[in-house]
């Protein structure tokens, strides 16, 4: 080899060095074919990498950089060769991409809108207040048949006060689910059940049973009341945090019937 085949050599190789080294600045982390890993790319992957773990009820263990450097560079590896693959130009793909920004700049909106807004306590304080602060603390243990017809009712009511057996006659008289297990409801609170079904329950001495047919959406009911109880609510302090995303979704929904109010909107 002579001297200029020498120097060309070693230009060619000064050059290669010197590509290398400007391809990575203080802002740059690794590239991938010239294309360069920000730091903050890395610093999103880490943060993402962390709130997984979080979810998953892991402890914080120490960062791993290699791990994330090499998750990052796959992406991109990835990344590259399904747009020298021109996978961007697929018809499928381009209607999931455009869902995936629709999304999120979705999601950049409510986070900017009404129901973003900081919960107060007040706000908190009122709704459990309302809710569950303010709820009837009493609870049933009640059985029912239900039947279709009001006379049918009515002739079953009278076989009970003969002495027939509640459970017996709910096994084999009552449509609703709760039929085959004597008409057993368990333990409930008024809210959980119709209006209708509730004030008539709450008005039954222990051990009877209505004398006239309950009317609600579902047919005619007749209860018995085994049983009732005091149960104790939860405090606020306990519960504040999951009536939170309740203020949230209602904002949110007030928000939508707003937007909603002044578009024009055409159904076909």
């Amino acid at each position: 080899m002579n001297k200029s085949t020498l120097s060309i050599a070693s230009i060619l190789l000064a050059t290669l060095f010197t590509g290398s080294a400007f391809a990575l600045d203080k802002n740059s982390v690794a590239a991938v074919n010239g294309k360069k890993i920000t730091q903050q790319q890395y610093q999103n992957h880490l943060k993402q990498r962390q709130a997984q773990s979080a979810q998953q009820g892991k402890q914080a263990a120490p960062i791993d950089r290699k791990l994330i450097l090499d998750e990052l560079i796959n992406r991109e590896v990835l990344l590259q060769e399904a747009k020298k693959k021109k996978l961007q130009n697929d018809k499928k793909v381009k209607a999931q991409l455009q869902q995936l920004k629709d999304n999120l700049l979705i999601q950049a909106l409510i986070a900017k809108s009404p129901a973003a807004k900081p919960v107060s306590d007040k706000e908190l304080k009122e709704v459990y207040d309302k809710q569950i602060g303010g709820a009837d603390p009493k609870e049933f243990k009640a059985r029912h048949i239900l039947v279709k017809e009001e006379a049918k009712a009515k002739k079953l009511i009278e076989e009970l006060n003969d002495g027939a057996s509640f459970e017996d006659m709910a096994k084999k008289e009552s449509t609703g689910p709760s039929g085959k297990n004597g008409g057993d409801l368990g333990w409930f609170s008024s809210a959980q059940m119709v209006p209708a079904f509730s004030k008539a329950t709450a008005k039954l001495k222990k051990g009877t049973h209505s004398q006239k047919p309950v009317k609600t959406r579902f047919g005619f009911h007749i209860i018995k009341l085994e049983d009732t109880r005091k149960r104790e609510l939860p405090k606020f302090d306990d519960v504040k945090n999951q009536i939170k995303p309740v203020i949230q979704n209602k904002r949110l929904q007030e928000y939508v019937v707003k937007l909603r109010s002044k578009a024009k909107i055409e159904i076909k």
